[in-house]
C-alpha cells in the first residue's frame, strides 16, 4: 500500500468496529427494503426524490454494504468513495426524515 492509503486506512481506523460496521449494514439494508417494498410511501417519507437525494441514498446504501461486510478496498480513491464518514450520516438522515 501507499502513503495515501495507509492515511486513509488510519482516518478509517476510529470506525473500523464491529458495531460501525453493523450499524452500517443494518441501515443500508433498512433503506434497501424500504425502498423495494414501496418505492412511492418511502418516497413521500423522505421528501420525495429528486436529482439530489437519489445519487446520494444510492451510493450510500452501496458504501454501507461494501464497508459493513468489511470489504477494504485497496487504492486510496475507493476508500474514500466507499468512507463510512459519509454514507452513515447520509443514512442516518434519511432514517430520521422518515420518522420526523
Amino acid at each position: 500500500m501507499n502513503s495515501i492509503s495507509e492515511q486513509v486506512a488510519k482516518l478509517h481506523a476510529p470506525l473500523d468496529k464491529a458495531l460501525f460496521r453493523a450499524l452500517s449494514l443494518i441501515l443500508g439494508f433498512y433503506h434497501v427494503a424500504l425502498l423495494m417494498w414501496d418505492p412511492e410511501l418511502y418516497a413521500d417519507q423522505i421528501g420525495g426524490f429528486n436529482a439530489v437525494v437519489s445519487p446520494l441514498m444510492i451510493w450510500a446504501m452501496c458504501s454501507s454494504m461494501v464497508f459493513g461486510l468489511s470489504f477494504k478496498p485497496r487504492n486510496w480513491c475507493w476508500q474514500v468513495l466507499f468512507s463510512p464518514y459519509f454514507s452513515i450520516p447520509i443514512l442516518s438522515y434519511l432514517t430520521m426524515t422518515r420518522f420526523f
